[in-house]
């Protein structure tokens, strides 16, 4: 995908999170997935690895997705990348911060109950 084409292109990203929390266990499974037509790679990279890339898996059905264990009771940064150069913030994100670079990063919330 050019760069050309980023700019038609920003409604064919749709992000989603999902949460599920654990009786048992201090941690919160989050899962990461983003509806990246065309998209021949992403990665997630979030606060939590210092970080790094992660690949998301491609779905059949077309999505990119992975699942993380976050520690209960957190706030943690984290953003798309798609391609290696389209940024994407996650629009069911708990909150939004400045991230330094002029934009904003995608917050997850591993509160229980929480936002």
């Amino acid at each position: 995908m050019s760069r050309e084409r980023l700019a038609s292109r920003t409604e064919d990203y749709i992000p989603m999170l999902k949460k599920r929390f654990f009786k048992t266990i201090d941690e919160c499974e989050v899962t990461f997935k983003i509806q990246a037509n065309d998209a021949d790679a992403v990665a997630l990279l979030i606060e939590s690895n210092d970080w790094q890339p992660i690949a998301m898996k491609q779905l059949k059905s077309g999505p990119f997705k992975t699942r993380l264990r976050l520690p209960l009771h957190s706030q943690i940064e984290f953003r798309y990348l798609i391609d290696g150069y389209i940024w994407e913030n996650d629009e069911a994100a708990d909150a939004y911060v400045p991230n330094g670079f002029g934009s904003d990063n995608s917050v997850v919330d591993t509160t229980r109950n929480g936002a």
